[in-house]
C-alpha cells in the first residue's frame, strides 16, 4: 500500500479531502486521476502533431528529420525552428510520460 504525503496548502488539502469523501474508494480515486492524466497527455499529444505538422508541410520535411539537422547545428536559429524543435522535445517528453503511465 502506498501512503502518500502531500505538500499542498490547507485549502487544497480541504478540497482535496472532499473529492476522496465523494469518490468510492481510494482506489478508484487514484485511477480516476491517472485516467485522466492520460487523456490529457493524449489530447496534448495530439495537439503537438497537428503543430507539427503544419511546419513539416511548411518545409517540406519530417519533423524527426528537421530535428537532427537542427541538433546537429545543419540548420540556422530562425524563430520557426525554434519553436519546431521546442515542439517536438515536447512531443518526446509527453510520448515518454504516457508510456511511464500506460505501459
Amino acid at each position: 500500500m502506498l501512503h502518500l504525503n502531500l505538500n499542498i496548502r490547507p485549502k487544497t488539502a480541504k478540497r482535496l479531502k472532499k473529492v476522496l469523501e465523494f469518490s468510492r474508494d481510494e482506489e478508484s480515486f487514484a485511477q480516476n486521476v491517472i485516467a485522466y492524466q492520460v487523456v490529457e497527455l493524449k489530447r496534448g499529444i495530439l495537439n503537438i502533431k497537428i503543430d507539427l505538422k503544419s511546419y513539416e508541410e511548411k518545409y517540406k520535411m519530417t519533423s524527426a528529420g528537421f530535428y537532427k539537422q537542427f541538433a546537429q547545428g545543419k540548420l540556422d536559429d530562425r524563430e520557426d525552428y525554434i519553436l519546431w524543435a521546442g515542439l517536438y522535445e515536447l512531443l518526446d517528453k509527453n510520448e515518454k510520460q504516457l508510456q511511464g503511465l500506460t505501459g
